[in-house]
């Protein structure tokens, strides 16, 4: 009887999963949009699962079979999805219409309360809270807030010293341990100690660490958001307490000693004393509960450290490579701190022209994210194939594969910072490591102030060392993030004055 139950279930099943991979060909193919035909049901998400390399990866599988077609459909669970491979398309579903495609593509279930921040929200909602997040990205706030970078770059050489072992290797987690303690700096406060020795350091690697849970929830919650919704998945519960708890530690201890820092805890004091956020357009009003603001605390974290992380690895990485480069990169950085005698302010590393170039190239070899999701939220039509898209599509554009595409950068694997000089005519519609449009990475000043205080000071007292691990090109099992697992970078102290 048992097996007769088991053998009605797994052919039901078989049979199911038939019938949707059926239906989502015949979907795409009505509407005159070529379907990959592998795995019908899951597509390339299933890939991700059995096989080597992160999301992007397998998205660049497509974008390079399917060269020269508008879009092309995949398999998914309960929605119809996507895969844009046109650049103009691109463009016109990250920037153009905007009021289609505004929908991040990914919902945070109910309870998840440190998933309810602008990464994840969507409509009304969302923008209320970037409107609200706004103010701590101005000129005027980047310049009041540096010290905290500049600080964290300066304490991190100083930790660098004190452990010469990580000169050696796995340069990476190095950095990973300088980002997040940054952003702790910039979120939960800074002093005079040093950064390195924060309580929340450990749960900060633990919340930014990729792992199997976290790649399987975004993946279910991309390609099935539905299941992802029935199995009340969630992505930060085990350190939800933790972080509330710190974050209203700082805020009430802020709010006694009255003293201003000009980081994310000043912020937050604001926004409370401005009481409900209200949308006079909408009618959507936000409680600015401890909760909800550590939670904005929260995309802090996952923007601002392995991303960032990933962006001055790959800077060191190809500087290793190019010496010529380093050298004048050198020449720049080395200027600056005897010119300012060792005061690097913001406008001074604003004004450093080849280190902004370099990272940018940084950033087009390697982006921090491979690439974008959005959801359709209402019918439209692409402008190149004239592809129909109904309300409800998940849609997913590419970032890695557009930067490395040779019609739009030429040469694409060579390092060159010249791309970025100014005057010098690249695709800057193109380029977009933190996105395009209005759901752009509201941090990227912020973001780029941190790679640069890292890199320079890093840079002012090391030189660095590409070691090739590995013959062909390989990145770590990510599903949203570049993470160049071929190669490591030493570092090797300088001798200066």
């Amino acid at each position: 009887m048992l097996l007769s139950v088991i053998l009605i279930g797994l052919i039901t099943s078989l049979i199911l999963i038939y019938l949707l991979g059926i239906n989502n060909e015949r979907y795409w193919k009505k509407r005159g949009v070529k379907f990959h035909s592998k795995n019908k049901v899951t597509g390339v998400f299933w890939e991700f699962f059995t096989k080597q390399g992160a999301m992007f990866e397998k998205f660049g599988d497509l974008y390079k079979q399917y060269k020269g077609e508008p879009a092309v459909g995949i398999g998914s669970i309960t929605t119809p999805a996507l895969f844009i491979l046109d650049p103009q398309n691109v463009q016109h579903v990250l920037q153009s219409d905007f009021n289609s495609f505004h929908h991040r593509g990914i919902e945070a279930n109910e309870g998840d309360q440190l998933a309810d921040n602008i990464l994840f929200m969507n409509g009304p909602r969302w923008k209320l809270m970037r409107q609200s997040m706004t103010p701590l990205f101005t000129t005027a706030k980047l310049k009041n807030m540096y010290y905290i970078m500049d600080k964290s770059a300066q304490d991190f050489v100083t930790y660098l010293k004190e452990h010469p072992k990580l000169w050696e290797g796995d340069c990476f987690e190095t950095l990973m341990t300088f980002c997040n303690a940054a952003v702790c700096g910039a979120i939960f406060g800074i002093g005079t100690e040093s950064i390195f020795d924060s309580p929340f350091l450990g749960v900060a690697r633990s919340v930014t660490a990729p792992s199997l849970k976290r790649n399987l929830t975004f993946t279910l919650m991309s390609a099935a958001p539905r299941v992802a919704k029935f199995l009340g998945l969630t992505l930060f519960r085990d350190v939800e307490d933790f972080l509330i708890g710190a974050m209203t530690n700082v805020i009430q201890h802020r709010k006694k000693e009255n003293v201003k820092k000009h980081d994310f805890a000043d912020l937050c004091i604001n926004i409370q004393k401005n009481g409900t956020m209200k949308d006079p357009t909408s009618g959507t009003e936000i409680e600015p509960t401890y909760g909800i603001l550590t939670a904005q605390a929260m995309f802090f974290l996952g923007a601002g450290v392995e991303p960032v992380a990933t962006v001055i690895f790959s800077a060191f990485m190809e500087l290793g490579r190019n010496p010529d480069i380093l050298e004048q990169l050198h020449r720049e950085i080395d200027e600056n701190f005897e010119k300012h005698n060792g005061n690097i302010t913001y406008d001074v590393i604003d004004g450093m022209e080849y280190t902004d170039k370099v990272l940018s190239e940084a950033m087009r070899i390697n982006p921090p994210i491979g690439f974008l999701s959005r959801k359709c939220v209402k019918d439209t039509v692409l402008p190149v194939g004239n592809i129909k898209v109904e309300s409800g599509t998940n849609m997913f554009t590419p970032i890695y594969d557009i930067h490395h595409d040779p019609d739009v950068y030429p040469e694409p694997h060579v390092f060159n910072p010249e791309r970025f000089a100014k005057g010098n005519k690249h695709s800057d519609k193109f380029y977009m490591p933190f996105g395009l449009g209005n759901r752009m990475c509201i941090g990227e000043r912020y973001a780029k102030l941190q790679m640069a205080a890292g890199l320079v000071h890093v840079l002012r007292h090391f030189t660095v060392k590409t070691k090739e691990l590995k013959t062909a090109i390989k990145f770590k099992s990510h599903f949203v993030n570049v993470r160049p697992i071929s190669a490591d970078v030493l570092l090797i102290p300088r001798n200066i004055k």
